[in-house]
């Protein structure tokens, strides 16, 4: 008797899902797909991530193309009272609590190399602070009537200058710096060009062995800490559309050094930020549409950037504001030039400028324990 053709079918059938199931056991985690891979292994940290890639050729690939080399800063919150200051990791989106009777009376100017600088109104002292270690340096007493201060490198360098700067009149300005070990900070005026203006807006950051300080109205001027000279560059502000000179647009500006380079952000509630770099050679204000898979930390006193980070993290500006209690930091994304979360940009005229700041962690480094 010869077989009917709906039992040929349902042999052909049969046939096939066998095949089919002998391949899925066949099948091993070297099997999976690189875009699942990269989704895995860019939520990983980073002994975890060297862990997986031990495991064969295919995960050793994606793993080594996401990891991350270098610690993202962590956004630290100052507490308008008690002792208890919050650090909030954006990578693990975590958030750790911890005391530091230590800062009592103080208020944060700046942050780099995982180092605080802080000072305290009431009796003018000055001081850095490591919250991840606590060791403490105490710098001589200062008084800071409105000023902004910045500092070049870890205070533990030979290196460490503090330096800030404030107008005297409309032609000279007063610029006091110091190192760690002095006595006494040390004050000289220097002649100013208009317009630029110092005032307790500025933005301060070293690059390249220079102090660049933005004014208000978007100015730059330079002091060379080796040289001891102080001059305003012929460089006109970085041009914005005219709705960003709101209501509290002072308190959206950001600047931050990126590889050598001057990099200035400019926000404005809704709009999407603004992105320009220092052209030394043109001597004036280039925009950016990408950060190349840089990612930046924009807060107000000071901001940082970082390359080889997680790859959801790159071409990213993360800004020092947190929402859905404490599980999303608010950034842009360059790729998809939209806010994350989606409509969740932020008026900085609502928030106090002193109450968080971005700081570096030490590599490695996995939280407070």
């Amino acid at each position: 008797m010869e077989p009917r053709l709906s039992d040929t079918f349902a042999n052909s059938r049969r046939g096939a899902t066998e095949v089919k199931n002998d391949n899925l056991e066949l099948q091993t985690w070297s099997d999976l797909p690189a875009e699942l891979l990269q989704i895995i292994m860019s939520q990983l940290a980073l002994d975890d991530n060297v862990r997986a890639s031990v495991v064969c050729k295919s995960w050793y690939s994606v793993a080594n193309a996401v990891r991350v080399v270098n610690q993202s800063p962590w956004l630290m919150y100052f507490p308008k009272f008690g002792q208890w200051y919050e650090f909030y990791d954006p990578v693990q989106r975590k958030t750790y609590s911890i005391e530091f009777p230590e800062l009592n009376g103080s208020r944060v100017c700046y942050t780099k190399d995982g180092w605080l600088l802080l000072y305290r109104p009431r009796t003018d002292r000055v001081f850095f602070f490591n919250p991840f270690t606590r060791e403490t340096i105490k710098m001589p007493r200062f008084e800071m009537t409105y000023q902004i201060v910045a500092f070049s490198c870890a205070p533990t360098s030979p290196d460490c200058v503090l330096f800030t700067v404030k107008h005297v009149s409309p032609t000279v300005v007063a610029i006091s710096t110091c190192h760690p070990g002095a006595t006494e900070w040390t004050t000289v005026n220097y002649q100013n060009r208009l317009p630029f203006v110092s005032s307790i807006w500025n933005k301060l950051v070293f690059c390249n062995g220079l102090f660049y300080c933005l004014s208000l109205t978007g100015w730059l001027g330079v002091f060379d800490p080796s040289e001891h000279t102080w001059s305003v560059l012929s460089v006109p502000p970085p041009k914005c559309p005219e709705n960003f000179f709101a209501k509290n647009w002072w308190k959206g500006k950001f600047m931050t050094e990126q590889e050598g380079d001057v990099i200035v952000i400019y926000t404005c509630s809704s709009e999407n930020p603004i992105i320009f770099k220092l052209d030394q050679a043109l001597m004036e204000w280039e925009e950016l549409k990408t950060l190349d898979g840089a990612t930046l930390f924009a807060s107000f006193l000071s901001s940082h950037s970082r390359i080889d980070l997680p790859g959801k993290m790159r071409n990213n500006i993360y800004f020092s504001k947190v929402r859905f209690y404490g599980k999303r930091c608010i950034s842009f994304s360059l790729d998809d030039y939209r806010y994350y979360p989606r409509k969740q940009w932020h008026d900085w005229g609502e928030q106090d400028p002193f109450e968080s700041i971005w700081i570096e962690p030490p590599k490695d480094f996995s939280g407070f324990t």
